[in-house]
């Protein structure tokens, strides 16, 4: 059994995040990583992962693992999955960070090939990674999972077409799995960061003053308490209302 402190809620506890190599995803591993969780890291940038793990070190002393992987490779998650398996038998969270902006157009001007991108990172990749992790988190102590979304998915706007219905359909997708895993201690949270400093930020909103909007590292706090065992996490959250309460 696992023994709880404050320090270290999630000592012993097993956590994949992706887009691990920057912005909230490396935000998020970074205080996962201190909570006491070992991080499976997933992005595609080698060097990226490995400024995680260099941080990770002088932060704790411990590794993490590093998984170099294009989530759009149709066969990497599953390939992924039964490492993971092999290796530790279970999964314990998975907090998906990894996401594809594309490109802000009209949706008249919009490539194919832009549109298929950004459904593959933002919807199937996240639909193979539940699919690959699904026996793990069942082979778990009460799994976590949390996935990223954005406010346009419930309220759309004009150029945003490819990225709001992708993260609209990857909220649908995680309310199904939520039902079909009502009935086991695994738990899942939409979680919505709202204006952070990150690059995806800066390439939609270009003219906007970064010091105004609040930094990555601000949300791994609640990233820690969504992924803590021991307490049930809401199906869905805000960044700024967590922030506020």
């Amino acid at each position: 059994m696992t023994t709880f402190s404050p320090e270290q809620p999630l000592a012993g506890r097993i956590i994949a995040v992706t887009g691990a190599s920057r912005g909230i995803g490396h935000a998020s591993a970074l205080a996962l990583a201190k909570a006491g969780a070992h991080v499976v890291a997933i992005a595609r940038t080698q060097g990226g992962l490995e400024a995680l793990d260099d941080a990770i070190l002088a932060a704790t002393g411990a590794r993490a693992t590093l998984v170099p992987m294009d989530l759009t490779d149709a066969k990497a998650p599953d390939l992924l999955g039964a490492s993971l398996y092999e290796r530790w038998g279970h999964l314990d969270g998975l907090v998906a960070a990894a996401g594809d902006l594309g490109v802000l157009t009209p949706m008249g001007h919009m490539e194919p090939r832009t549109f298929d991108r950004t459904m593959a990172v933002n919807v199937t990749a996240n639909w193979r990674l539940l699919r690959s992790f699904d026996p793990l988190f069942k082979r778990a102590t009460d799994a976590r999972i949390t996935m990223l979304t954005s406010r346009v998915a419930t309220s759309p706007r004009a150029f945003w077409g490819a990225y709001a219905a992708s993260k609209a359909a990857l909220e649908t997708l995680v309310a199904v799995y939520a039902d079909e895993v009502e009935n086991t201690t695994i738990r899942t949270t939409i979680l919505d960061p709202g204006a952070m400093r990150t690059r995806m930020r800066a390439a939609a909103y270009p003219g906007e003053d970064p010091d105004t909007l609040t930094p990555p590292d601000a949300i791994g706090p609640l990233v820690v308490e969504l992924m803590r065992p021991d307490r049930v996490p809401p199906a869905r959250v805000r960044y700024a209302d967590w922030a506020a309460a």
